[in-house]
């Protein structure tokens, strides 16, 4: 079973405030369609890039994919 890490990415100076408000809403997305994984978090790239993500098995990204529409994917490797 794969997982795929599912990233927004947030620039400028706000840009870790505004990630960490989105993991918010990641996680009350993963609580109401009851997933699988309960996986999110935020990461900082540097002051002006801030990434958010979700981690999700790979059978159900497309449907949650065109529901959240994240700015890119990758394998999840913890």
């Amino acid at each position: 079973m794969r997982k795929l890490k599912l990233i927004w990415d947030f620039r400028g100076p706000d840009a870790t405030k505004i990630a960490a408000h989105h993991e918010i809403h990641l996680k009350e997305y993963i609580k109401i369609k009851k997933l699988e994984l309960n996986i999110t978090g935020v990461e900082v790239i540097n002051d002006m890039h801030t990434v958010a993500f979700m981690v999700v098995v790979e059978h159900q990204m497309k449907p949650i994919r065109d529901a959240l529409k994240p700015h890119r994917g990758q394998i999840y490797e913890p």
